[in-house]
Order: C-alpha cells, then structure tokens, then sequence
C-alpha cells in the first residue's frame, strides 16, 4: 500500500490538478478569514470551507490514471487497493492542507471570543480547530468516494450529486461535520474551548465505511 500511496501522490503532484482547489479554498480563507477576527469563528470557517475541496481531491485523485494505466496497476495490486490509495492520497492531501490553514489562521486570528470579551489560548483554540479541520477532511473524501467512480462514472451526475453532497455534510443536522463548526461557534460566544472529538470519531467511521462501499464496488465492476 505504501508504494500504491507514492505512485498516487506523484500522479497527484505532477498532474498539478490539485492547483485550482488549493487556489480556491486560500481565495476562501482569504476572503472569509481576516486578521483580528475571533479565532473559533475563523477555525470554524476554515474547517467548512475544506469540505467540498476535500471532495474536489477525490475527484482528482481517481480520474488522473488513464484507463490502461489504471488498468496496469488494478491488474498487478488488486482493483480495491488501487482504489483504495487514490481515496488516501486524497485524504492526506485534504488533512495536510486543513493542518496549515489551521496554523496559519490561528496565528493571524484574536486569541478572544465573539466580541472580544474572553481570552481564548491560541494552543486551547489549535486543539479544538484541528478535530473539526480533520473531521471536514474525512467527510469530503467520503462524499467524493461516494459521488465518483464506480458509483457515479458520469461527469454530469458526479460532479453535481458530490457539490449537493458537500453542501449537506456542512448544513445537515446531526452532520459530524455540522457538530464540529457549529461546536466551534458556540465556544466563540461562549469563550469555553470545544474539543470535537465525538464528530471527529463519527467522521472516521462514516468515511470508512464510505471507503468499504467504494472498494467493493470497484472489485466488482472491474473486468
């Protein structure tokens, strides 16, 4: 698995596909996130904002082999752990971007609650921003693994049925990723310090079984 994680990170690197999401989730941040603002509610924003980039990488990441490449690889480790690597690499790329964003804007950010009433400890608030960060990370990658091939090979279904996806897994109730913002909010105006471990626990499983689906999928359409 780990030479299918290198392979995968290279296509990833050399396509430089990955440009336009990262592009867009720093104009997001950018225009969403400015300096002096409460840092819970910044956090909160930067882990939503990775959701539907998380999902983006998917994309990338499972449509960048040609077919009788893809075929190569499936052939020689198996369809499912072929697979399997693109939705990893998407991940880690979606977990390592959350991880700088949440550096950065914890930096750039108030050390205060909502109306700069309560002090609020860059490291306390750089515990409970990266849980959410990771939760909205293994989200996305679960929404792309479920909206692109092999569930969904048609470019006019996947793209659309994984942006509605994105937008549910941010503004559904009871969204691991909902529970993880909205925590954040909350401790904005409250000054105390959620750690959204629970969401970030639901989002692992939610995405691993996400994960399973797609694998045994792609072991059975494979020819």
């Amino acid at each position: 698995m780990t030479a299918l994680l290198r392979y995968q990170a290279a296509l990833l690197l050399r396509s430089q596909r990955w440009l336009p999401p990262v592009i867009l989730y720093a104009v997001f941040l950018g225009v969403g996130v400015q300096g002096g603002q409460p840092v819970l509610d910044s956090l909160g924003y930067t882990a939503a904002a990775l959701l539907p980039v998380a999902a983006w990488l998917v994309r990338i990441c499972v449509t960048a082999e040609p077919p009788a490449a893809r075929a190569c690889v499936a052939a020689a480790r198996g369809p499912a752990r072929a697979h399997l690597a693109c939705l990893l690499t998407a991940l880690l790329a979606s977990a390592l971007l959350g991880m700088a964003a949440t550096l950065v804007v914890t930096l750039i950010s108030d050390p205060a609650s909502n109306g700069h009433r309560i002090h609020v400890p860059p490291l306390r608030a750089a515990a409970a921003g990266l849980p959410a960060v990771l939760a909205c990370a293994l989200l996305g990658t679960a929404v792309g693994a479920l909206t692109n091939g092999p569930l969904l090979r048609s470019t006019g279904r996947a793209v659309p049925a994984m942006l509605l996806g994105a937008l549910l897994a941010v503004v559904l109730a009871g969204s691991p990723a909902q529970a993880a913002i909205s925590g954040l909010v909350t401790g904005s105006q409250t000054g105390r310090v959620p750690v959204p471990l629970l969401p970030l626990a639901g989002a692992a499983l939610f995405t691993a079984g996400a994960f399973t689906v797609a694998g045994w999928l792609t072991a059975r359409r494979s020819p």
